[in-house]
């Protein structure tokens, strides 16, 4: 992504550790649980190689259409699990947006691209897409601590308000990278 090296580090590490946790919540007993984790495991590891600082490392030129590739992949995955779940809705403009930050790279690697002043027509619609998920996120993630508190010992691949912080951090991280493209 283009923008300052410290921010990006920063980042990729919140983007890393939401991936590996999304990774421990695939060991989850609860099946749906483990569909939802691994879809975010792949959100969460592309969104930290996507975010490295471009003053680090430029990715070589077939990259970008591989990541536009493997999230379109995804996002055809999460359109037919849509089917039975309305969460992955969200999984779907998720992806789709990392197609379309891929494709955005792909046509400009290492300048900044907005194609004239303002806002591009799709990067508004999805920064305030993400932007009314966090606020939405958090909102719910305060309960959800409150709630789980008392139910005893949960493991760690089946604590909800892990996994609601998880998709608040990935929100956060794709707010931030829409606003850096």
């Amino acid at each position: 992504m283009h923008g300052p090296a410290s921010p990006g580090w920063l980042l990729v590490a919140l983007c890393a550790a939401t991936g590996a946790y999304c990774l421990l919540r695939m060991r989850s007993s609860v099946e749906e649980q483990r569909r939802a984790a691994g879809g975010e495991a792949l959100m969460g590891f592309g969104m930290a190689a996507m975010a490295v600082p471009a003053t680090v490392f430029t990715p070589p030129v077939w990259a970008w259409p591989l990541y536009a590739a493997v999230f379109g992949g995804a996002a055809l995955r999460a359109l037919w699990s849509a089917r039975s779940s309305p969460h992955h809705l969200h999984h779907l403009v998720g992806a789709a947006a990392m197609v379309y930050m891929a494709v955005v790279m792909a046509a400009s690697p290492g300048e900044h691209h907005h194609g004239g002043a303002g806002v591009p027509l799709v990067t508004g619609p999805l920064v305030l897409y993400f932007a009314g998920h966090v606020l939405v996120s958090g909102a719910r993630l305060v309960p959800a601590a409150v709630t789980a508190a008392g139910t005893g010992a949960v493991r760690w691949g089946d604590r909800p308000e892990l996994a609601r912080a998880c998709r608040l951090s990935m929100a956060i991280g794709m707010v931030t990278m829409l606003l850096a493209l």
